[in-house]
């Protein structure tokens, strides 16, 4: 059985908008304790809504914040592109649908403000709560940047 995406933005939401490291904690912490089939399903939920973002028009705007010693701009590396799109899905279900329709919401995240990473790790660290054994699933969508073959048609794969 499948975690519902309404009960995945429900525990994204104790995030409060952030996937610092004490918020992706507590996460873990409330994750480990539902069943095994709900923490497998938020991690395929949470590798899916990380896939989906993994677009061509997300990917190749610049970091916020940053610009080359030559002043253009700096292009986002697919860490942090992976980072940013952590840091826009824990900013809730509200912000992830908005992306999709305005490019623009999507752009503030790649500032250095917003690094998401430790939302990544959060299935490994509910999983080992609740078993005590370390965390080795594979989920049906990749998260790696430029894996989503229908976000980047123009890459090689």
């Amino acid at each position: 059985m499948r975690l519902a995406w309404r009960d995945f933005w429900t525990l994204i939401a104790t995030l409060d908008g952030v996937a610092s490291q004490a918020n992706c904690q507590r996460l873990a912490e409330v994750l480990s304790r539902r069943s095994l089939p709900d923490l497998f399903g938020f991690a395929e939920r949470l590798a899916e809504a990380l896939h989906r973002l993994d677009q061509e028009k997300f990917g190749t705007l610049p970091v916020a914040d940053l610009t080359a010693r030559c002043g253009n701009p700096f292009p986002q590396s697919s860490d942090v592109f992976l980072y940013t799109r952590c840091a826009v899905v824990a900013a809730g279900q509200d912000v992830w649908e908005r992306v999709f329709f305005d490019v623009d919401t999507f752009a503030p995240f790649t500032s250095s403000e917003y690094d998401g990473e430790w939302l990544l790790y959060v299935p490994d660290k509910a999983y080992e709560l609740a078993t005590g054994k370390e965390w080795n699933h594979s989920t049906r969508y990749c998260v790696e940047s430029y894996s989503n073959r229908d976000g980047w048609p123009y890459l090689p794969h």
